[in-house]
């Protein structure tokens, strides 16, 4: 009788290299190929294409920074070709890294992954900073300084819709939130003569249009991106309404350009390039980072933060257990309302400007951009709302570039440019992002 001998599974060293070989995922080449695209475009445009005798000037120490015996230079003068194609390669040598770990099947996860992404965007924004400057100066922290100016409205709106959304009500209406709340700010500092009575008018205005988003989408449970793009077209309609007729009647009583002081903080805010744009602002960018920093330890250290994150993730689990699901997203709304105000209060007495009619200009919906691309997670939502605001500085300033200095970019297309950036990092994300299992469905308890 003859047997059949069965294949056996390969034993020894064999075996265990083949079972430790990773899976590679079905997607793996996307990342690599992007980032060394950019790379390759960095090397070609802002390496080889620029002009041979040009330099690029980039201030490190300002007059008045601490700088002991001047060992920080100021301005460092550096070779616009040269530069642009060493800081290009560098980034293609980030790239490369990535493609060798993903065709090994161990790309980076988590925080190396984030590094060397950052890594490879800091390396390629110099490399055009050095290109489109050149001829010029790139006053580096007078860019910061522009940039994070523009972040904390963007970064208010962005926790705004973290605190909603963590608790499973999409807001849509931040827009109005911020608009709200710039109004508020203005019309009660100038009939009270105290920008700091603006400075707490803000976030009860803005309550207004979280009421109103809370009553809609949860009391009556009507479709909550549709109550939100109506309360954005509310809030632009009703501002404009008193703007017109009041504000404008009497600018001197309703609408006057007060503005918060300016806290600064020694020997600090001497500190080369970074010193003025940490400590020397407004009250309103130091409740920024308070409230950062408050709000990631609320959701993910504490008890209420736990039983937010289960009424946005499985709402009847949670009223299983005694959470009140109306009101913590109640709570959660009106909160976000607030604390979207105090972006509101920036744009108006946080910059010294009056009020002007859809003053807000899309910041609510670059503002819910930036949740998404923080991953519905405070310090995501603020780094993502500076990456946002640097684009949009740096067109402000390219914008106000001598004539005949810098790259010549057309003023269309450093228009466009926050929104490219921003249209470029969700499209990004979108998919991979794990959106709260609730966000957007109405409760209904039984």
């Amino acid at each position: 009788m003859t047997t059949i001998e069965r294949p056996t599974a390969p034993q020894g060293p064999a075996a265990t290299a083949a079972t430790a070989r990773p899976e590679r995922p079905r997607r793996w080449w996307l990342l690599p190929t992007v980032l060394s695209v950019l790379a390759v475009l960095a090397v070609l445009v802002f390496g080889v294409l620029a002009p041979g005798g040009a330099q690029t000037g980039y201030r490190i120490a300002a007059p008045g920074d601490v700088n002991p015996g001047g060992i920080i230079p100021g301005d460092v003068p550096v070779p616009t070709r040269v530069a642009a194609i060493v800081l290009a390669l560098l980034a293609l040598a980030v790239a490369v890294l990535l493609w060798v770990r993903a065709a090994a099947g161990r790309m980076p996860g988590g925080r190396a992954r984030i590094t060397l992404l950052v890594l490879f965007g800091v390396l390629w924004v110099l490399s055009f900073l050095t290109w489109a400057y050149k001829g010029a100066v790139v006053d580096l922290g007078g860019l910061l300084q522009t940039m994070m100016l523009l972040a904390v409205p963007l970064a208010f709106g962005a926790l705004s819709g973290v605190l909603s959304e963590r608790a499973g009500v999409i807001n849509i209406a931040i827009e109005g939130q911020l608009l709200f709340g710039a109004f508020g700010a203005v019309l009660v500092g100038s009939v009270t003569g105290s920008a700091w009575a603006g400075l707490l008018a803000a976030p009860v205005m803005a309550l207004v249009i979280g009421a109103l988003l809370a009553l809609f989408a949860i009391g009556y449970q009507v479709q909550q991106i549709i109550v939100g793009v109506v309360l954005n077209v509310f809030a632009i309609g009703l501002t404009s309404f008193f703007f017109g007729t009041v504000m404008k009647q009497n600018p001197g009583l309703f609408n006057r350009p007060l503005r918060l002081p300016t806290i600064r903080i020694p020997l600090l805010a001497d500190i080369p390039i970074v010193g003025r744009v940490l400590f020397e602002q407004t009250v309103l960018v130091y409740l920024m980072w308070i409230i950062v920093a408050a709000l990631t330890v609320a959701l993910f250290r504490t008890r209420w933060g736990l039983r937010v994150r289960a009424v946005g993730e499985h709402p009847r689990a949670a009223d299983t257990v005694g959470i009140d699901v109306g009101r913590t997203r109640w709570s959660n709304v009106l909160l976000g309302s607030a604390v979207a105000g105090l972006g509101g209060a920036t744009l108006t007495i946080g910059t010294g400007v009056a009020f002007g009619e859809e003053m807000s200009a899309g910041k609510g919906y670059i503002a819910l951009a930036a949740m998404i691309l923080g991953r519905y997670h405070p310090v995501g939502a603020l780094l993502a709302a500076l990456l946002f605001a640097f684009a949009d500085a740096l067109q402000l300033n390219l914008s106000s570039l001598p004539s005949g200095t810098g790259a010549g970019i057309p003023s269309q297309f450093l228009l466009m440019l926050p929104y490219i950036v921003t249209l470029f990092a969700v499209a990004g994300v979108v998919g991979r992002v794990r959106v709260p299992a609730a966000d957007g469905v109405p409760y209904v308890k039984q």
